[in-house]
């Protein structure tokens, strides 16, 4: 947007101009020792603190502070200019020079900017969604597709509302793909979602019982995530998982569809160890990945039917960045192994971190698994929590420590060592006393549980 002007970008936001780029240069010298006009407009940015030089700074309301109020001091900064509510008008516009945009809804008018920014680009869209593992589908997409074309993917789980318009914006001209994370919490927001990225594939990794608290049901969990097949155009992509019934009445006869896994157009022919060999319709394909679950080989064949879908084959060694919190391996002191994967939980995720556990564990170490509440699953929060108790049971896990309320059922289906405690705080202080050497421990729930307190003290220097 270097080349935008203030006109293009109010026009772009659907603001009001108020006060226009000025067309005086800035006092302050250039790096060269000569006077130079203030930048154009080069990123998007909610926080004031990061409005500097070529900055726009949106000042969103929020529950306890509204942005708005920082606009001044933005531009203060250098900030190329503001996009503020009505009420913080006068008070941006009476200050450093600098461009004011006015909009009654800031926060639709960076949506309707991205949206502009990304027809600009023209770049080919891949939006993810799903009840578990879009996170690191994302990330998968990423390596696949990186060597063939200039890609960008959106950062950590910036997948909202708020963060996908700013990852958008965030996307260097001549970028040819852009993969896009998209979270839910309710119905209509994947659409919501959809209408600023406007995808050209829609992934959807599976459906399970995330979010039952607010939706009711895994029918509506499924209608909630087919939001994003609704968006595409006619003639685009939908990836979806092989057989998933709750997604078939959902499917279009005018887009087109590749299914993964199991008995899909794209599956696992063979593995062994970080070898694999995919069934792409018919074609093989070797890769070499840095993991071993049987989750995250789901995720990658859903990451290369997408990167089919727009015209790459991956080849080769994949390295991927996963994102932190999500299967991460540590060894410590006394080789004691931690399974990071404390970001989040479902009973979908819950259920395949204890079975990589197991699988990936050297015979003969015991199996610890600390496991936290799995949040928004509504009435049947109890009977999910005793399957996972369970689960851990049948796999043979030595020892469990819950962490909160919720998970504490997982005790009533458990028959080994059990320990349960109120917060992760509590859990921190234990688990380290409870372990051995040689011990495999999964640490795992909701991201609300703040269990990476626990990973944090396993992972500290010991005091000398």
């Amino acid at each position: 947007m270097k080349d935008w002007t203030s006109e293009r970008v109010a026009e772009a936001a659907e603001a009001r101009l108020i006060v226009p780029l000025p067309d005086v240069p800035r006092a302050e010298p250039d790096p060269r020792g000569r006077e130079g006009k203030r930048p154009g407009l080069e990123r998007v940015v909610i926080d004031s603190r990061e409005a500097g030089p070529g900055a726009l700074f949106v000042g969103l309301p929020g529950a306890n502070v509204d942005g708005g109020r920082f606009a001044a001091a933005a531009l203060a900064s250098g900030a190329w200019g503001v996009l503020v509510a009505p009420e913080h008008a006068g008070a941006a516009a009476r200050a450093a020079p600098g461009v004011v945009l006015v909009a009654e809804r800031p926060l639709a008018s960076l949506q309707h900017l991205a949206r502009a920014w990304r027809r600009e680009l023209g770049a080919t869209v891949i939006g993810v969604t799903g009840s578990s593992g879009k996170t690191s589908t994302k990330d998968l997409l990423l390596a696949v597709l990186s060597p063939d074309r200039r890609t960008v993917a959106s950062r950590a789980n910036r997948n909202t509302e708020i963060g996908l318009p700013l990852e958008i914006l965030s996307a260097p001209a001549g970028t040819e793909v852009l993969v896009l994370e998209m979270g839910m919490r309710g119905a209509g927001q994947i659409a919501a979602l959809a209408a600023i990225a406007e995808p050209d594939v829609a992934v959807v990794t599976n459906v399970g019982a995330a979010h039952l608290e607010l939706l009711g049901s895994v029918e509506a969990i499924a209608a909630s995530k087919a939001e994003l097949i609704a968006a595409l155009a006619p003639h685009g992509t939908a990836v979806v998982p092989a057989g998933e019934a709750l997604l078939e009445p959902h499917l279009r006869d005018d887009v087109r569809t590749v299914t993964f896994g199991p008995g899909g157009n794209v599956r696992l022919h063979r593995a062994e160890g970080e070898r694999v060999e995919i069934d792409l319709d018919g074609a093989s394909v070797r890769l070499e990945v840095p993991f071993t679950q049987a989750h995250m080989r789901i995720n990658l064949l859903a990451a290369v039917a997408a990167a089919r879908a727009v015209g790459v084959t991956p080849r080769g060694r994949l390295e991927p960045a996963i994102s932190a919190g999500r299967g991460e391996r540590h060894r410590l002191p006394g080789g004691v192994t931690l399974i990071d994967d404390c970001y989040n939980a479902n009973p979908i995720s819950m259920r395949a971190a204890l079975d990589d556990l197991v699988v990936s564990a050297p015979p003969e170490r015991r199996l610890v698994a600390v496991l936290g509440d799995m949040l928004e699953l509504g009435p049947r929060a109890r009977e999910f929590h005793v399957e996972a108790g369970h689960h851990a049971d049948h796999l043979g896990v030595a020892l469990l420590v819950t962490v909160g309320p919720l998970a504490a059922a997982m005790a009533s289906g458990f028959s080994r060592e059990v320990h349960s405690v109120s917060i992760a705080r509590e859990a921190a202080a234990l688990v380290p006393a409870l372990l051995r050497d040689g011990d495999v421990v999964l640490v795992k729930g909701s991201r609300g549980v703040g269990l990476e307190a626990v990973c944090q003290a396993l992972t500290a220097p010991v005091p000398a």
